[in-house]
């Protein structure tokens, strides 16, 4: 099978990687991919907004399946035009993809189908908007309804930074994503982010991870595209799978058949472990980045097949196995990110990878052959080990041979995982 994997990241590397290992494919195409891809597939300019010259590419060059790693993508339709010339795709439909591209379509779907999650308000204007958070008070969340990079969320604990979260949706800080804007209440619990392919009807469960938003240690300053992550999730029971499989995913996948637009692809439902249980907080509609690392680590099975399965409605043929031993993953970040950070920074050595650690590339480029970081995210050090705290202590290893200047990193990463390990 040829094979095209869309996007440039870290979580495409991942992909990347772990397709490459398949014994069913033939040849791994990537557009635009990275220098990390690079070492596993075969890497094509094509323009990944022009949905037509995919499809011609793939007919050109005998590509029967393609991978989309990116959400924007998916939003925009790239799913639809590729089924339309006879393409296999893994990745939803743009009405499918809404469960991502819109925080209210989302909202709207739990509870029109009693999927558990936090109450919440739509609003297309500032004043009715700040009226209702002044009546529920803080905590309170306020988000974009739109794709926003990550970065449409507020947290807001106070009503000040509620009401400025406000201000910023409808001054355009987020574009066209903030020109409605969802507010809910705040879920207070333990995050976890599960991971579960679809085929428009049957589920596959993938596992567990848990992320690091903020930038700083100690979960500390400004929310992030995500820091690092570990994965399994120790707060993701085997009964709290079931719950989650039982209370949250199988009646989004009956409820997105229902209304005319069944989901195909992998679901990544952020939840909040609360008192009650499972809550949703967000559903995207591709694997989570830098989950997508740590799982491609455990993943004991081919991932061309089960992929596949999905994207052809045969995901009841298929399993997938998982190593028992935890993986977790460092974002090194270039100084400055989230705000402003200085492009084209020199790489000058990254460390080899072995059986149980890798480097994924996330923001990175080759310029007069040499290695620079050209975005905020740069690199994911990723390793594996018989427990949390070993794979933690290997990771932060491998990183500190990383010859980079300008990149940083929080020191904590898997920070409640070992606290758990070492309470035992």
């Amino acid at each position: 099978m040829k094979v095209l994997l869309i996007g440039s990241g870290g979580r495409e590397h991942a992909l990347a990687w772990k397709l490459a290992q398949s014994p069913l494919l033939t040849r791994l195409y990537a557009a635009p991919g990275n220098p990390g891809i690079a070492e596993c597939a075969t890497l094509v300019a094509l323009d990944i907004e022009d949905h037509a010259a995919v499809a011609a590419f793939c007919k050109e060059n005998g590509v029967s399946f393609v991978v989309v790693g990116p959400e924007a993508p998916l939003v925009a339709g790239m799913a639809d035009v590729l089924r339309a010339h006879g393409i296999d795709v893994f990745g939803p439909s743009a009405a499918a993809a809404q469960l991502e591209g819109s925080k209210g379509f989302t909202k709207d779907l739990c509870a029109k189908y009693d999927i558990p999650t936090g109450a919440y308000k739509r609003f297309t204007d500032a004043a009715s908007a700040k009226a209702y958070i002044e009546a529920e008070g803080a905590p309170i969340v306020i988000k974009a309804d739109g794709l926003a990079a990550g970065k449409g969320v507020t947290v807001a604990m106070t009503l000040a930074e509620a009401l400025a979260a406000v201000d910023d949706c409808f001054d355009g800080a987020f574009g066209a994503a903030g020109a409605e804007v969802v507010v809910e209440a705040f879920l207070d619990g333990e995050e976890a982010s599960f991971f579960c392919l679809c085929d428009g009807v049957n589920a596959l469960p993938l596992a567990s991870a848990q992320d690091h938003k903020r930038v700083g240690d100690g979960d500390t300053g400004p929310n992030t595209g995500g820091m690092g992550a570990y994965s399994p999730a120790p707060v993701m029971t085997p009964a709290m799978v079931e719950r989650t499989m039982k209370e949250i995913i199988e009646p989004t996948i009956r409820g997105m058949a229902a209304d005319g637009h069944p989901f195909q692809g992998v679901l990544f439902a952020g939840l909040m472990i609360t008192a009650k249980g499972p809550e949703l907080i967000e559903y995207n509609v591709r694997f989570g980045d830098p989950e997508c690392q740590v799982l491609m680590m455990r993943l004991d099975s081919d991932l061309l097949p089960i992929l596949h399965a999905a994207a052809i409605g045969r995901l009841d043929r298929v399993s997938a196995e998982w190593r028992d031993a935890p993986a977790l993953t460092v974002v090194m970040a270039s100084r400055g990110y989230p705000a402003a950070y200085e492009k084209n920074t020199p790489i000058l050595s990254l460390p080899a990878d072995d059986a149980a650690s890798k480097v994924f590339h996330a923001g990175t480029a080759l310029k007069d052959g040499k290695l620079v970081a050209t975005g905020g995210r740069v690199l994911n050090v990723t390793a594996v080990a018989p427990t949390v705290g070993e794979a933690q202590k290997a990771a932060y290893e491998m990183l500190d041979r990383v010859e980079w200047e300008n990149g940083f990193c929080r020191r904590d990463i898997g920070w409640r995982a070992v606290a758990r390990e070492q309470a035992k």
